[in-house]
């Protein structure tokens, strides 16, 4: 199974939504447009406030970012995105594709055995330029 992950953005609509609707900004659009076109099995969003969101539960919009947090922090949410994608997915045989930046993608890469980071450490310009040349 292909499981795509989208790293949440600051920019959202104001009220409850889908997660994948709640989003605004250009990179999170694309990443999604990304994700779909690669025919991805299920996509979730890594969301700084919920954790792992599957893009059609509806959640309520917030103001997170794991980019201002610390390392224990982030450890610890990362080891709860990882009990929940374990309910979900095989984390030794499924394919991650992980469409985020390294502050979401660093502690959950060590436990995931094929895994795809195809933005990389790009900066948030670079990387919409990369998707809009990918999608």
């Amino acid at each position: 199974m292909k499981v795509i992950l989208i790293s949440c953005v600051s920019k959202k609509i104001d009220k409850s939504a889908k997660a994948k609707d709640l989003y605004i900004s250009p990179l999170f659009i694309k990443s999604l447009v990304y994700a779909q076109k690669l025919g991805s099995d299920r996509i979730f969003i890594l969301s700084a406030k919920y954790g792992l969101v599957d893009s059609e539960q509806i959640i309520e919009p917030y103001d997170e970012t794991l980019n201002t947090k610390g390392i224990e922090e982030r450890k610890n949410w990362a080891d709860k995105v990882l009990q929940n994608l374990k309910k979900v997915a095989d984390l030794q045989k499924d394919e991650f594709i992980i469409l985020a930046g390294q502050n979401y993608y660093e502690f959950l890469v060590p436990s995931l055995v094929n895994v795809k980071l195809p933005l990389g450490r790009l900066s948030i310009g670079k990387r919409l330029q990369w998707l809009k040349e990918n999608t």
